[in-house]
């Protein structure tokens, strides 16, 4: 991959699409040397237009994608690196992009992670057992939920009168420093010079 040309993302969404206008207002204030180029959601969401407002290309395909149709994706597109934003699929890693598919969790893996753990199931879970501190997780896809290498992690407090709402709230905030950071940080590896 040449470091100079910005790196071609790939984005997976299930949800409202907020993780991917975090990624492309990073880009665009010069942060992240990042274009996306394709937006997948696995069904008909609100983030679709709300990308499509962002000038965001996107495309819906439904239920579980499988490895031979993503890889035809990312090699159309030419894609350098995928990133999951509130996915709620397990995505198979197809040959050749083992380390370039991203996710962020919203919780301090490896606690509250796993099938079904996520939105404010995780937030749930972290009030009801008394935590202190939550804050988000971005690290690689496995063939597991939630299990792969992490990259970045970031801390906030979890406050005695927090509702799951004002938890997600102060996650959020964190996950908009921590998800550029660990993009940064993967597109600057040595592994990415070699395409898939």
């Amino acid at each position: 991959m040449d470091r100079t040309a910005p790196a071609r993302l790939v984005c997976l969404i299930s949800g409202g699409g907020r993780t991917v206008l975090n990624l492309q207002d990073a880009i665009e204030r010069g942060e992240l040397n990042a274009t996306i180029v394709l937006v997948i959601a696995s069904r008909d969401c609100p983030g679709i237009a709300r990308c499509d407002q962002r000038r965001l290309e996107t495309r819906i395909v439904p239920g579980d994608l499988d490895p031979d149709t993503l890889s035809a994706l990312l090699r159309g597109y030419q894609a350098d690196l995928v990133c999951l934003a509130g996915y709620l699929r397990l995505v198979p890693v197809p040959p050749g992009w083992e380390g370039r598919i991203l996710n962020i969790h919203p919780a301090l893996l490896p606690k509250y992670g796993g099938p079904g753990m996520f939105g404010e199931r995780v937030h749930w879970a972290v009030l009801d057992a008394g935590e202190t501190e939550s804050g988000c997780t971005v690290h690689v896809c496995d063939d597991r939920y939630d299990t792969g290498p992490i990259i970045a992690q970031r801390r906030c407090p979890v406050k005695p009168d927090d509702t799951p709402e004002t938890l997600a709230t102060r996650v959020f905030e964190q996950e908009c420093i921590a998800y550029p950071e660990a993009i940064r940080t993967v597109l600057a590896r040595p592994r990415m010079e070699a395409d898939a």
